[in-house]
């Protein structure tokens, strides 16, 4: 099962590149969001990769984040979602901001993506709930770190970005100290 790549790319379209890596081309698909943030075409890349095998294909879907690579496999693990509407989907924007949508109940989110309509949206977003709540209480002690850097005023993002070089095996009073030092204050 191919999971990472590490190669450069020797060719871009527009829905996938071909990434050479030791000698071998693999073809690996991406949403649009991620095909503007590669490198030209003979520089170095980095993916994290899903990989689909089917009774005639072997398929690879690329990420450049691991949290990427894992909310695309818990919308694969949604019933009527292929990998295709996946990756449309992956491609909305920000994984915090589909999130938010999607606790939000925002079905106009998935508007203009192909096969799904108002009822799959509906489904979506309920299977979606469930495992987003689930996943944010899995990591209720990183949260309260990140909700306290939050609470003195900086933003989600600048709080995660402080805390992902910080082991989340430390307690979370530490874990606020060393981020504060990371951002300065």
């Amino acid at each position: 099962m191919i999971s990472y790549l590490e190669g450069k790319i020797i060719l871009k379209k527009d829905k996938f590149i071909i990434v050479e890596v030791a000698g071998i081309g693999y073809k690996v698909f991406l949403n649009r969001q991620n095909l503007l943030k590669l490198p030209e075409i003979g520089q170095p890349v980095k993916l994290f990769i899903f990989q689909k095998v089917k009774e005639d294909a072997l398929d690879l879907y690329g990420f450049l984040t691991y949290d990427e690579l894992d909310f695309f496999e818990v919308l694969m693990g949604i019933s009527g979602v292929g990998p295709k509407s996946a990756l449309d989907i992956s491609a909305l924007g920000s994984l915090d901001k589909i999130k938010d949508k999607i606790l939000a109940q925002d079905e106009k989110i998935f508007e203009g993506i192909p096969g799904i309509g108002a009822k799959k949206a509906m489904t979506i977003i309920l299977e979606l709930t469930g495992k987003i709540n689930t996943q944010i209480k899995t990591k209720s002690s990183a949260d309260e770190a990140e909700n306290a850097l939050v609470q003195l005023g900086f933003s989600k993002q600048q709080a995660r970005d402080a805390l992902s070089s910080i082991p989340s095996s430390k307690p979370t009073e530490e874990r606020v100290k060393l981020a504060l030092k990371n951002l300065g204050k």
